[in-house]
């Protein structure tokens, strides 16, 4: 299992009662590090770290996980805190759109437009993240990641509806990361214009982070919004991210 949290070095040997005196090396200087830009450093670790704890709650960084909704002994309500995001901006990706929180700020990965433009058939690498916005301390993270269906559950059938992939409980081994505290899982249906299309909803914690995540089926594409904040932060603006993960849409 991927850790995502900084791992502290161990702690110094204690030095002999009496050691031996050794001849000190010779090293050339080393260059001074600038401090003046530390916190920019600061921001940009926890936007990083938070950001692969996104991408970890994919099957490709976990195994199949053990958990599942009925697998917390204290499940907390989740959906009986939503805010109305009507008045937010709305960003539109490749086939999905989602309400984005007031004052966080576009962090998409760059384009890379030489990217599968070689004459030797190199093949198009896939950009990590379909979207991605961060809070101004990089604490809160809002992502969309889009994987084919049939990555996630092995068919020949392409999958149209996140039912494809399996039952609420069942789905759950693949969208929550094992060892998680899961703290509520639902399904939503949403009325479109053919019927409805059904959400998978659910609210989980691991290792200090707090996740809400929406997932959903489209043209054989799984589309997965997640809203990520250590458990402190969560505390104050969990209704926010909560609410940033469901007004995902598929298009």
């Amino acid at each position: 299992m991927a850790i995502l949290l900084l791992s502290l070095p161990p702690h110094p040997p204690i030095p002999p009662n009496n050691p031996k005196p050794t001849t000190p090396k010779l090293t050339p200087p080393q260059p001074t590090i600038a401090l003046t830009d530390s916190n920019t450093s600061k921001r940009r670790f926890i936007l990083e770290s938070t950001s692969l704890f996104l991408i970890s709650l994919t099957p490709q960084q976990y195994p199949v996980a053990h958990s599942s909704p009925e697998a917390s002994a204290t499940p907390r309500p989740s959906l009986s805190g939503i805010a109305n995001t009507k008045s937010w901006f709305q960003f539109f990706g490749d086939g999905f759109a989602i309400r984005v929180p007031p004052q966080f700020q576009d962090v998409s990965e760059p384009e890379d437009y030489n990217t599968g433009l070689s004459l030797y058939g190199d093949k198009v690498k896939p950009k990590t993240f379909a979207a991605r916005f961060a809070s101004p301390d990089g604490y809160e993270v809002v992502s969309v990641v889009i994987r084919p269906s049939n990555s996630l559950k092995i068919t020949f059938l392409e999958a149209k509806d996140i039912t494809d992939l399996g039952s609420l409980k069942e789905a759950a081994k693949i969208f929550i990361p094992v060892g998680s505290t899961v703290y509520s899982a639902r399904t939503i249906k949403i009325k479109e214009e053919e019927g409805f299309r059904t959400y998978y909803f659910y609210e989980f914690g691991i290792q200090e982070q707090h996740a809400a995540l929406v997932a959903a089926v489209n043209g054989g594409k799984t589309y997965i919004a997640g809203a990520t904040a250590p458990q402190s932060k969560w505390n104050d603006d969990g209704v926010k991210l909560r609410s940033a993960a469901i007004s995902m849409t598929v298009l």
